[in-house]
């Protein structure tokens, strides 16, 4: 489907990617994607904190002509789902090894319940100007040393070590702040859950996707699955654009005609 006939109703798939890591850990996806016809666009996740970052991607997300399918990695689920809170105009939420708190959950005392996590072994605390002048606020990076077990495992070790180097540290309220009002509860849902996760912890995910409701597909890798496995994690986003769309609509007939025929 080229952006020619594309239709007002055809849906914008947001890519929202999470701590330690940038916008172009979803190239492998978005190249799949495109290739199906389908818009995409992965803004920069701030990573200062729930609020401030809701905030700014559901600006994105009331930005974007027409419906949304919002995707979140890591992290970037709590985002994307505080975030669709805010936007009408997000018709499915996709969680990529990706938190999905309730309301008043808070990330770092989740993460800490974890058994197959070892990420917080695994992080530098670092500083940063806070406004105002007044103290540094704090912030945290992947020892680098530790990046590839904890983050990659099932990665190339040059690879993840690119992926170290480029990390983008998150800031410590990221994981104090309370979680908002989910839009996971009043939106569909699916969760790409990867079985060897060590960062957010395969148990955790796990389970906040069923609480959430979603439709769960789990995928054998590490936390970074859509990089190591981009085809399986596009193919239950494009499940996701086509069980979004109104009954009748072209652009979900005409996603599923080109998904199918792969």
């Amino acid at each position: 489907m080229s952006d020619a006939t594309r239709t007002v109703d055809s849906p914008t798939v947001v890519l929202v990617h999470g701590a330690f890591a940038d916008a172009s850990s979803w190239n492998g996806v978005i190249e799949r994607l495109q290739a199906k016809g389908v818009v995409v666009t992965a803004p920069a996740n701030p990573l200062r904190g729930i609020g401030s970052d809701s905030a700014y991607i559901a600006g994105v997300f009331e930005q974007t002509p027409g419906p949304v399918v919002a995707v979140g990695h890591s992290y970037g689920g709590a985002v994307i789902s505080n975030a669709a809170a805010q936007a009408k105009n997000v018709v499915g939420l996709v969680f990529v090894a990706a938190f999905a708190p309730e309301e008043g959950e808070i990330l770092g005392e989740a993460e800490a319940g974890s058994k197959d996590s070892v990420l917080m072994s695994a992080l530098v605390p670092l500083h940063y100007p806070a406004g105002g002048g007044g103290e540094p606020a704090v912030e945290f990076a992947i020892d680098r040393a530790k990046f590839h077990d904890a983050f990659a495992a099932d990665l190339p070790a040059e690879q993840a070590a690119v992926m170290a180097a480029t990390q983008r540290p998150v800031a410590e309220l990221a994981f104090s702040e309370s979680s908002g009002a989910p839009a996971w509860k009043d939106r569909p849902s699916w969760a790409v859950v990867a079985t060897g996760d060590k960062a957010a912890g395969a148990d955790v995910i796990r389970s906040m996707a069923e609480r959430a409701g979603a439709t769960i597909t789990e995928v054998e890798g590490s936390h970074v699955i859509m990089v190591s496995q981009p085809k399986a994690v596009t193919d239950v986003i494009l499940e996701a654009v086509g069980s979004s769309a109104p009954e009748g609509t072209s652009w979900s007939e005409a996603i599923f005609e080109v998904y199918v025929a792969e």
